[in-house]
């Protein structure tokens, strides 16, 4: 037989854990305050005015106040005041004037007695343009001012949690290595021996 040696042989196993690693990021809402301030108006107002003057009216159909009345009154009286001292006047100018013998006092008769033409002519009562109106559409001021709101931002920072990754590696199997001798003899000085 011949001598033989056998070698039996096992690898190494390598047990490998590995954890994922995790990242969780939270961000909180800005903080965000708004004001808005009211806008400022101001609102400045005339009134409008509407008058209506009908006293020409009123006194063309005979309706007059009692002042406007003895206004009138006097007014005519004054008139015909100065009308009568004009006439006499004339009538004296003209008597002094006699010795040219023409018949002044015959005239002045005539002219004292007789009425003057009537003047007649159609009229609107009351009289055209008589009501007197006046409008006045006032004024309006509008001055505003808007005010620009008001911002108070607060930014915030986002919120981290960071879990790294773990790896466990250890030795499930260590290697191995396994001799086995057949037939196989030690030959030594006067010594022998099978192994």
């Amino acid at each position: 037989m011949f001598p033989q040696i056998r070698l039996q042989s096992s690898f190494a196993q390598i047990d490998i854990h590995t954890q994922r690693g995790s990242i969780e990021i939270e961000q909180p809402k800005a903080d965000l305050e708004i004001e808005q301030p009211r806008a400022e108006l101001n609102i400045e107002r005339t009134p409008s005015k509407l008058t209506i003057d009908q006293t020409k009216a009123r006194e063309d159909v005979g309706i007059k106040s009692m002042t406007r009345m003895l206004e009138d009154a006097a007014q005519k009286g004054r008139q015909d005041l100065l009308e009568g001292i004009a006439r006499r006047a004339e009538d004296g100018d003209e008597l002094m004037k006699i010795e040219n013998g023409r018949g002044a006092i015959a005239r002045i008769a005539k002219r004292n007695s007789e009425r003057g033409p009537y003047n007649i002519n159609i009229g609107w009562i009351p009289s055209a343009g008589s009501v007197k109106i006046d409008y006045d559409p006032g004024t309006i001021d509008i001055q505003w001012n808007p005010q620009k709101p008001i911002i108070h931002s607060k930014i915030n920072k986002p919120i981290y949690q960071f879990h790294p990754s773990q790896v466990q590696v250890q030795l499930k199997q260590y290697p191995t290595l396994k001799v086995d001798f057949e037939n196989l003899k030690y030959v030594g000085t006067n010594y022998e021996q099978y192994i």
